[in-house]
């Protein structure tokens, strides 16, 4: 298949041409959640941006592999080697088993997902299902001279490593003054550096999440796990590794030196991050307690939220922006969200709706072109979304009379929003809106009153017209009259 796709590269800074290693198999490796807590608005970009990722390979012919793991364990209160693990924390404060909390959160996570219309991954693995891999993996680390015991626990030896290759070519930082400073505490703690990271932790007495090694009772550093799981569903060497930007140090660039440490080279071709969601500037997340849960947003029960939105307003809100741009939120940038989602959704209905002429007067400007050239230019989903509005305006003409299209141009402009609205952005048609309720056993009984009502218009009983329209109104109905006879909608 002929590949237009350039996609943005962390690595090499550089927007690069997408070429598989084994065409057309491509295999993605995606950072999921540490299950501890409620998924919020913060996890919904990186699920959304890979999500589309996804489908936009399987809709130019790939067979995709797409590991997206749950994190269950390793992961400490800093991202780095100091405080509580993060699950068992929380089991603690609730008087529950880790695994309880990481089930609970994890089925949270995938009610959310589904929500949002994210697709499952291939295989999505559990940290605590994938300890030996990760105990071998550190095994391997250590036989090439690239990590040390130190009272039951192993760490990655930083300046070693450094020496030999380089830490620090993802997120492009000179560690040297780092090492160089961290000398001055040498001797202090279990670490030969402090900037050494843990690959096994030794578990203290009160620890529960615990399995045995050869060098302690523990439990495997945050960064292992997806070097480990990366590589054993994916193979050595893969196309695609993705996450958050907050994610590039120092979890992905331990991913790489661990690799690096243990086969001798990078695993990852393509490195992909999408940027933050803020709240007025600040990254949005658990440990800055600034966060608002999908469910919040679903049902509007938080006192940052004017009303609830739809999981399709939120979808919809996270692909008006580019992936590597920021997305500040705000009610009003919702509220517009929302808006240009019921407009692009009315657009679809009027489109089926829409009966062909013998001949197309209205302009068509190429809209398949532009969406495939926006998706091809390192996935411009808000150019999709503005190329998609701009083809809702010559639908609108035709529906008001103003021109004329023909069978085929129409078939082809309900073939383009199928492609590129519904199958690639994944945007869904929630025609009721945030309760998700099935319109179409009520669709007929809906038509019909409608039906009534238009006869009472012409019949000019301007009574019945009126106090139909009205309790329509009331009962949440949008009614517009139009030159062929209604439409209508429920208000979101």
């Amino acid at each position: 298949m002929e590949n237009k796709l350039f996609i943005y590269n962390t690595l090499t800074r550089s927007k690069e041409l997408f070429k598989p290693i084994d065409p057309p198999h491509v295999g993605m490796y995606v950072c999921g959640p540490t299950v501890y807590g409620d998924p919020h608005l913060g996890h919904a970009r990186p699920a959304i941006t890979f999500d589309v990722l996804f489908r936009y390979l399987k809709y130019l012919g790939y067979k995709v592999r797409y590991v997206r793991n749950i994190t269950d364990v390793g992961h400490l209160e800093h991202d780095a080697d100091e405080g509580d693990d993060k699950i068992e924390k929380k089991a603690r404060l609730e008087q529950l088993e880790p695994m309880e909390i990481a089930q609970y959160y994890t089925n949270r996570y995938h009610a959310a997902m589904q929500a949002l219309n994210v697709l499952p991954p291939s295989i999505e693995p559990h940290a605590t299902g994938h300890i030996i891999e990760q105990e071998q993996l550190v095994k391997e680390i250590m036989h090439n001279g690239y990590a040390y015991e130190s009272n039951g626990s192993v760490y990655f030896d930083i300046e070693k490593y450094n020496h030999d290759h380089h830490y620090g070519v993802l997120s492009h930082r000179n560690l040297d003054n780092v090492i160089n400073e961290s000398r001055q505490l040498d001797g202090v703690g279990e670490k030969h550096n402090q900037a050494d990271f843990a690959l096994w932790k030794k578990a203290s007495p009160e620890h529960i999440m615990r399995w045995p090694s050869p060098w302690s009772d523990g439990f495997p550093g945050w960064h292992c796990e997806c070097t480990a799981m990366g590589r054993k569903y994916l193979g050595n060497h893969f196309d695609i590794h993705g996450g958050g930007m907050d994610l590039v140090f120092p979890h992905h660039e331990c991913e790489i030196a661990q690799a690096v440490a243990s086969q001798g080279d990078q695993m990852v071709h393509y490195w992909m991050h999408n940027n933050m969601i803020t709240i007025n500037g600040q990254k949005m997340g658990k440990s800055l307690g600034n966060f608002i849960t999908l469910e919040q947003f679903f049902t509007g029960k938080h006192e940052s939220l004017d009303q609830a939105y739809s999981p399709m307003t939120i979808r919809f809100f996270i692909l008006q922006a580019h992936y590597r741009g920021t997305v500040d939120f705000s009610n009003e940038a919702l509220k517009a969200a929302q808006k240009a989602y019921e407009r692009i959704i009315d657009g679809w209905h009027r489109l089926c709706e829409l009966k062909p002429a013998s001949k197309t007067t209205v302009r068509l400007d190429n809209y398949r072109q532009r969406c495939a050239e926006a998706m091809n230019d390192d996935l411009q989903t808000q150019n999709v979304i503005a190329t998609l509005f701009d083809a809702c305006k010559a639908i609108n003409q035709v529906n008001d009379g103003l021109a004329t299209i023909d069978q085929a141009d129409l078939d082809e402009l309900k073939s383009v929003f199928n492609d590129y609205l519904f199958t690639v952005l994944g945007v869904r048609d929630d025609a009721a809106g945030a309760g998700g309720v099935d319109l179409e056993p009520y669709k007929k009984a809906v038509d019909l009153l409608l039906e009534v009502r238009k006869q009472a218009k012409a019949a000019k009983d301007w009574a019945t017209s009126d106090l139909i329209r009205n309790k329509m109104n009331e009962a949440g109905f949008d009614v517009k009259d139009t030159k062929d006879g209604f439409e209508w909608k429920v208000k979101q």
